[in-house]
């Protein structure tokens, strides 16, 4: 039976990228897709499905689905608006039970702290964008199998502290919490792995003619736009979670 991944949609891509990919569910069926192939896993054993939690605020019923991934977002996971108040009622839920599991990423992995009861908020050391080093705890060596993850950030919103029974994944200078862990549960990671260089620069380039990013902070995350990142090996990791193989 395939593996049934419901992608919870907490944005929309800028121009570029939504032209490629449709939507952040496109962005991360490719992910998924790359790394089920990176595991040795058919990708005919995925079913994924896509649903707009913010302007239809529909979601799958849980007996229709295997696991829920929560996307990022440009939106705050700390406002107290409807549709951030419903997804984090949603998540409660699925955390209330036991057979279907959550990934979260980024926004969704602040939304899953929320939902746990610990503080996200805005953090006062800056942002992290573009490719950046994470250092893994040594739960974190063992399942991504390196000391060190390079992946994609784009945030200044963050978890502030792991919820009780969770298992830190990893920490940076500017995020002490980067990943959470429960097994046959949660997986969350601060990060982007679905992000490549071509996303990540139009992010870039956006937040920067808007003010978000001043000259300093776009020019620094633009030189290390092109580097190396673990974005596939993460999708693998998310995969042997759901699959009982980490």
């Amino acid at each position: 039976m395939p593996l049934r991944i419901a992608i919870l949609e907490c944005d929309t891509p800028l121009t570029n990228t939504r032209t490629k990919y449709g939507g952040y569910g496109g962005v991360f069926t490719a992910l998924l897709n790359a790394g089920a192939q990176s595991i040795n896993l058919d990708t005919s054993e995925l079913h994924i499905s896509t649903w707009d939690v913010v302007d239809k605020q529909e979601y799958p019923a849980l007996a229709d689905v295997d696991a829920v991934l929560i996307t990022g977002s440009k939106h705050n996971s700390f406002d107290d608006i409807p549709w951030i108040n419903r997804l984090v009622e949603y998540t409660q839920q699925v955390l209330a039970q036991e057979r279907v599991r959550i990934i979260g990423v980024c926004f969704g992995h602040q939304i899953v702290g929320r939902a746990m009861g610990v503080k996200v908020g805005r953090s006062d050391r800056g942002w992290e964008a573009s490719v950046c080093e994470v250092e893994l705890t040594a739960r974190g060596r063992k399942i991504f199998g390196k000391d060190k993850l390079s992946i994609n950030q784009m945030h200044k919103d963050i978890v502030f502290t792991y919820p009780p029974g969770v298992e830190p994944l990893g920490s940076s200078h500017r995020c002490e919490v980067q990943g959470m862990l429960i097994p046959k549960r949660v997986i969350t990671i601060q990060g982007h792995p679905e992000f490549n260089a071509d996303i990540v620069s139009e992010l870039l380039e956006a937040r920067h003619k808007q003010g978000i990013f001043d000259d300093k902070t776009y020019e620094d995350a633009m030189h290390r736009v092109g580097r190396e990142q673990d974005g596939v090996l993460v999708s693998g990791v998310f995969l042997k979670f759901l699959l009982d193989r980490l």
